[in-house]
């Protein structure tokens, strides 16, 4: 008897370590291969082995002696050895609980196994996030381990001590011993799963309230051990988040956020890139005999007024506010992000911000705008640990250039003619013939939007940004 059952065991390993392998074969394909540095869809498939390992590997394949070893070996041993029927209860119950003592042993010594694995794949590759791979969880591991600790400890127990009454006292024995241990090992389970668990429980929510951008939120520290710890790291790791994000915030608050994100994701002292785009320069008529007429205070509200105003007219165009310049201001359209329609984006975003200006009665300053296109070089540009994010090329001071030249023609809004070719007819101008900047050996040809004509040609339903 005990032959045949040495042989159902052998065999049942023998399939387990062969549906082992298959399942693992990712793992070893990662080890083989030379490149694997560089090939995070093999690395992925390893580590996803790797960790679904422990439950496919030990805690699946215990159906296999359950059906091939425990109910033979139980059923032949009863009737070779002409046990007693109630025999079968105890032998199966002692069966059961050594196999899956069996399992909890490999499950544990598998996970034990593949941590320098799995550590060696994520110091090459990117952490890997929550995934649906199918694990243990921690409370289930408590619960399984270690009352089974004492019911073998009971059973063992009562074995030992048997009074050799045959199978039904072996059963009522048997029975006891695992009511006992049961009952002593389970409220202390409870109690150490919970003191384990609370705490992480508590983190796991912290790292939810973070995932979802709600900073600054600290996770109560109830224990000085290691669990305490981590919560402690936890905290200054949140308060740090919760600081970065401060920072944020007031950088976007001295710059558009656009470019605020492009120079937080830019690889720090990036070179520039040559880029086609418009420039709209802004400035307000006869601010200086203003400014000499007004006091201080009142000079810095009125602008901040004239700005409040004109800046989401320029991000709701896709835009955004390069500098302010005293009493004016540059806005680009094409960089950092690029745009196709650069171009009539600048001139309808002028269209509107000259109207919402120059013809309302609330207050508000009078202003000019100059509209180029062009090649610049876009970037951040500084020294001695001082940045800025601009544009450089002669398309910026040519449009600098045509704004000044308003006042000259009397237009609210002159562009060039680069301009005027990349708007094409969607918006109706007025040819101003050619005029002669400073600096510009050849005359500039400029035209005037229509500005009444040229807001009606934007449809009531588009959107622009």
């Amino acid at each position: 008897m005990a032959l045949a059952i040495l042989i159902l065991t052998a065999m049942v390993i023998a399939v387990s370590l062969v549906r082992a392998s298959l399942f693992m074969r990712p793992i070893g394909r990662w080890i083989a291969s030379p490149e694997r540095r560089d090939n995070p869809v093999l690395a992925t498939r390893a580590w996803e082995a790797a960790v679904g390992a422990p439950f496919k590997v030990a805690v699946r394949e215990m159906v296999w002696p359950v059906v091939f070893v425990a109910i033979p070996g139980v059923v032949g041993s009863v009737i070779v050895f002409d046990f007693d029927a109630l025999s079968v209860v105890p032998l199966m119950a002692g069966s059961l609980i050594a196999i899956a003592y069996g399992g909890v042993l490999h499950y544990f010594g598998m996970e034990s196994g593949m941590r320098p694995l799995l550590k060696d794949i994520n110091r090459q590759h990117a952490l890997w996030a929550r995934s649906e791979i199918k694990v243990l969880p921690l409370r289930i591991k408590l619960m399984a381990s270690l009352p089974l600790i004492n019911v073998i400890t009971g059973l063992t127990a009562a074995a030992l001590s048997g009074s050799g009454g045959g199978g039904a006292s072996l059963g009522v024995d048997v029975l006891i011993a695992i009511g006992v241990a049961v009952a002593v090992s389970l409220i202390l389970t409870f109690m150490l799963a919970g003191s384990v668990l609370r705490p992480i429980n508590d983190i796991e929510e912290g790292i939810e309230a973070v995932r979802e951008g709600r900073f600054g939120l600290t996770v109560p520290v109830t224990t000085p051990d290691e669990i305490g710890n981590l919560s402690a790291a936890f905290n200054q790791m949140s308060k740090g988040l919760a600081e970065r994000e401060r920072i944020r915030a007031a950088f976007g608050t001295y710059l558009d956020r656009n470019v605020a994100d492009h120079i937080l994701s830019a690889e720090p002292g990036a070179a520039g890139a040559e880029m086609e785009v418009s420039l709209l320069f802004c400035d307000v008529r006869d601010f200086t005999s203003f400014a000499a007429s007004a006091g201080a205070p009142e000079v810095v509200a009125k602008l901040n007024e004239l700005f409040e105003a004109v800046v989401p007219i320029i991000a709701a165009h896709g835009g955004h506010v390069n500098k302010f310049i005293g009493d004016g201001l540059l806005a680009v359209f094409g960089a950092p992000e690029p745009h196709a329609d650069h171009a009539e984006r600048a001139v309808r975003c002028a269209v509107a911000m000259a109207q919402r200006v120059n013809h309302t009665v609330d207050g508000l300053l009078t202003i000019g705008i100059g509209v180029n296109s062009g090649r610049v070089v876009a970037g951040s540009i500084g020294g001695a640990g001082r940045l800025d994010y601009s544009v450089i090329g002669d398309a910026v001071n040519v449009a600098s250039r045509v704004e000044k030249a308003t006042r000259d023609l009397d237009d609210e809004i002159l562009i060039t003619d680069e301009t005027r070719r990349e708007v094409g007819p969607a918006i109706e101008l007025s040819a101003r013939g050619l005029i002669t900047l400073r600096g510009k050996p050849d005359p500039v040809r400029v035209w005037a939007p229509v500005v009444e004509t040229a807001e009606r040609h934007l449809p009531a339903n588009t959107t622009v940004g």
